[in-house]
């Protein structure tokens, strides 16, 4: 769901100002102090959460458990655990910039009944019942004590598990297995960086966007270990080459599923399923 953050990166330079390095954010619901946390340009942009109670927060046919924790430093967040009896595998699950977790029901649904792992996907501050205000930091700090969480419901190592992220959930993740190697890494339909993709998009205002920022082409050089990455071959969000890219610079071994047909958000095809279950199957020593 980059889209809107791109679509949106011209006019939003034009309202704040001048220089553009930042701004304080002003208090919600008009609270009298406001957050003087600088918010720079790219993080303005890059996030569009949904809040509780928007959205069906009491999914049909999916076990799940309403887990509260908290981030390194306090920010209360939420995340639902989806357990299965004897599961294959146990999956921590980092969404894309826009909605919540409500509005992934259906691939939790299906990864617990289809796919048979046991999964904890969790928001980001701001994002559905979790507090606070999204920031590149603060998703990385919050998918950290994620991890620790699901380690604690689960009773796994940081080492047994894997990790899975949606675009933008896909680069948090990279940074994740950067610093300490999971089971597994699985990418979907993520970036290089972001400034690569504002570099195709606006070209003329991607120097607004730091190039360290989400660079994940040189955070999964660290990576050594098991990546499955799937790609849309008509993705017109995330160029099907910033994936590449991306997946150039990992180390074996490594597999790479071009979902033909697919753009940014319709990459759940058949094909890529059944290259999502043998990749489970290999990693968790199932493989027949």
């Amino acid at each position: 769901m980059m889209h809107r953050t791109l679509r949106v990166l011209a006019i939003t330079v034009l309202a704040v100002a001048p220089g553009a390095g930042g701004y304080t954010r002003q208090p919600p619901h008009g609270d009298a102090t406001p957050d003087t946390t600088p918010a720079t340009i790219d993080e303005l942009l890059l996030f569009f959460p949904s809040k509780f109670p928007s959205g069906d927060w009491n999914p049909a046919q999916l076990r799940y458990r309403d887990v509260f924790f908290a981030a390194e430093d306090g920010t209360q967040l939420h995340g639902w655990y989806c357990p299965v009896d004897h599961p294959r595998a146990v999956v921590l699950v980092a969404h894309g910039n826009a909605g919540h977790i409500a509005s992934r029901a259906a691939w939790l649904r299906y990864l617990q009944t289809q796919a048979n792992v046991s999964a904890f996907l969790f928001d980001y501050r701001g994002y559905g019942r979790s507090e606070g205000t999204p920031s590149v930091a603060g998703a990385i700090q919050d998918a950290t004590a994620a991890r620790e969480k699901l380690c604690e419901l689960a009773g796994i190592k940081n080492s047994e598990m894997l990790l899975m992220g949606e675009s933008l959930g896909g680069a948090i993740m990279v940074h994740l297995a950067a610093r300490t190697p999971p089971r597994g890494l699985i990418l979907q339909s993520t970036f290089s960086s972001l400034r690569d993709v504002a570099d195709v998009h606006y070209p003329k205002l991607s120097w607004l966007v730091p190039p360290s920022k989400l660079d994940s082409a040189a955070k999964i050089v660290r990576y050594r270990g098991p990546l499955l990455q799937s790609h849309g071959n008509r993705d017109q969000t995330i160029p099907p080459a910033s994936g590449l890219k991306l997946f150039r610079a990992a180390n074996e071994p490594k597999q790479f599923v071009v979902v033909p047909g697919a753009d940014h958000n319709n990459w759940l095809t058949s094909g890529y399923l059944k290259q999502l279950d043998r990749f489970i199957d290999r990693v968790a020593g199932t493989e027949e």
